[in-house]
């Protein structure tokens, strides 16, 4: 076995970081869950992001684009793709709003609504499964963990700073 270094050129590995360990963990059971729910949804014909757009139509009936992707857990690029491909398969229709015109507003087809109802009896299924490892306070506790993280990150000194956009020649 090899010497660790020691003194200033000792290498204080990430992953022995209690934070940096655990967050791994996270993102793996992500991983997981993702590769969990396209299995799911793949005799559906549907992918995890056309999933997190009907659901959130389905829960938020008449919202806008734009408020769409506020909610989306896929980028905005990603949902100007998605929409129109859920548009073409009959799943959704963009109606004109009945006081702005402008203004579109996503609803559901019966199709799109019958498949989306189908498709969140399967994620409700992987969640029960999945949080089978936890009892009820284990599984309040956890949530309440993610929900501070999650406030966290969103704090206003924590945000990515802006992009400097270079001076062109």
């Amino acid at each position: 076995m090899t010497a660790r270094p020691t003194g200033e050129s000792a290498f204080a590995a990430p992953w022995e970081m209690p934070r940096f360990r655990n967050w791994i963990v996270v993102a793996k059971v992500n991983q997981l869950v993702e590769k969990a729910m396209a299995a799911d949804f793949a005799p559906l014909g549907l992918k995890v992001p056309h999933y997190d757009i009907l659901a959130n139509i389905v829960r938020y009936p008449g919202l806008t684009q734009q408020e769409l992707a506020d909610r989306l857990l896929v980028g905005r690029s990603n949902m100007s793709m998605l929409l129109p491909e859920l548009e073409r398969r009959g799943l959704v229709a963009r109606v004109a709003d009945e006081t702005d015109r402008r203004v579109r507003r996503l609803t559901l087809t019966k199709e799109g609504d019958a498949l989306t109802r189908q498709a969140l009896a399967l994620h409700v299924a992987l969640i029960e499964r999945m949080m089978l490892a936890l009892d009820a306070a284990e599984c309040e506790q956890l949530g309440d963990y993610m929900r501070r993280i999650r406030t966290h990150l969103q704090a206003p000194d924590l945000q990515a700073p802006e992009p400097k956009k270079q001076a062109t020649p």
